[in-house]
């Protein structure tokens, strides 16, 4: 299965790595192919500079260390073809979930909650929690 994480599903991992959204993501990149986008990343990168400049390291490492696929976010699309999204700073989120051909949307936003699309599933990660504590 491969499983899209949103830059939300990256920040806790890395803040908490005790937490539940860790243990989520430390599933998920055993049993699956995680995705990150390009821009993700860059979005991973930009709230460590502003918020968290001191632990930039810890990022780096995240993305040096883990086994993930990438991918190349369009710098263009036609954004009437993807689902309508509250806060349009996430149109690329979903624009690269569904592009990238992901099965699951992994995320925190609550902005994603009202989208309904068949592919990928969009899930909390307490939602997946949920799905997988009974495999």
């Amino acid at each position: 299965m491969r499983v899209f994480i949103d830059t939300n599903i990256v920040i806790s991992a890395i803040l908490f790595p005790k937490g539940k959204v860790a243990a989520v993501l430390s599933h998920i990149l055993n049993k699956h192919t995680v995705v990150v986008s390009s821009y993700t990343k860059d979005e991973c990168f930009e709230v460590f500079r502003k918020k968290f400049p001191t632990k930039t390291s810890l990022l780096e490492n995240f993305f040096e260390t883990i086994g993930f696929e990438t991918f190349n976010c369009p710098d263009q699309y036609d954004a009437t073809l993807f689902p309508e999204i509250r806060d349009t700073k996430d149109l690329p989120i979903i624009v690269s979930a569904i592009l990238s051909d992901s099965d699951i949307l992994l995320t925190g936003d609550k902005d994603f909650d009202d989208i309904k699309i068949d592919k990928p599933l969009i899930f909390s990660p307490t939602q997946y929690y949920e799905f997988i504590k009974n495999y």
